[in-house]
């Protein structure tokens, strides 16, 4: 089987360390590049046995391939540390790996923990990720948020899920989707992207029916109807915070 080295960015991520960096045990190489955690994090990294670089936030993609070019094999495997790798997942890697041939990456369904359950539907899901990759193939470009991995040759799907634990609770929900919405906005003012009456007022509507209707967000009940409703509201800020940047002088 071809080498596989895993990749973790983390900043005072102590609270899911441990767990993330059980679930890629069995890879060959685990590197974390920290960017200045004020918690333990660096420390229960290093009592993993994984390899620990202590380096400023240069933003998530260039941390990223920045990682990748510090591991010793071609085989990249990007796992965020709220993410867990699980026993099936590893072992479809495995096998997939004994004979990747001109693959250049692998796109990994993903599921996400909220609110009590698994959700299997909405935008959430299947959340494919390329996250395993040849590095001579493949790297992250910049991008403020969202990044992910362009490869230059054929992807490939993994069957097996990627578990994501993204958000402790609504609040954190919407903390993050705060953040995250500030970051698209500027991406999308700096790509020449404007904000029109429509982008704001169709959107966001647009957004829930197709979440809570078209992706079957009604069968998860009440977290299906939140889920949906916090999409729906993500668009609404991403198109309102783009509409303030471009009238700013």
């Amino acid at each position: 089987m071809a080498g596989v080295s895993a990749i973790v960015i983390t900043l005072n991520e102590a609270a899911n360390i441990d767990a993330c960096l059980e679930s890629i045990a069995w890879t060959d190489e685990v590197i974390v590049v920290d960017s200045g955690s004020t918690d333990d994090t660096a420390d229960r990294a290093r009592a993993h046995g994984a390899k620990v670089i202590v380096r400023e936030w240069p933003g998530y993609s260039a941390q990223k391939n920045f990682a990748a070019s510090e591991c010793r094999h071609d085989w990249i495997l990007s796992v965020d540390a709220d993410e867990r790798v699980t026993p099936a997942l590893a072992s479809e890697i495995r096998s997939t790996l004994q004979a990747p041939g001109d693959t250049a990456g692998y796109r990994i369904p993903r599921v996400a923990w909220h609110l009590g359950r698994w959700i299997r539907t909405t935008d959430w899901y299947p959340d494919f990720q390329l996250r395993l990759y040849n590095r001579r193939l493949a790297n992250w470009p910049a991008r403020l948020v969202h990044e992910s991995v362009h490869a230059n040759g054929p992807v490939r799907y993994l069957r097996h899920e990627l578990q994501h634990y993204a958000y402790r609770d609504i609040s954190h929900h919407h903390d993050v989707m705060d953040r995250y919405t500030s970051l698209a906005a500027r991406q999308m003012h700096e790509q020449g992207r404007r904000a029109s009456m429509t982008d704001v007022w169709l959107h966001p509507p647009a957004a829930f029916l197709r979440n809570y209707v078209l992706k079957r967000g009604f069968t998860d009940g009440v977290p299906g109807l939140i889920i949906s409703a916090m999409n729906a509201h993500y668009v609404f800020l991403k198109f309102a915070k783009l509409w303030e940047l471009q009238r700013r002088p």
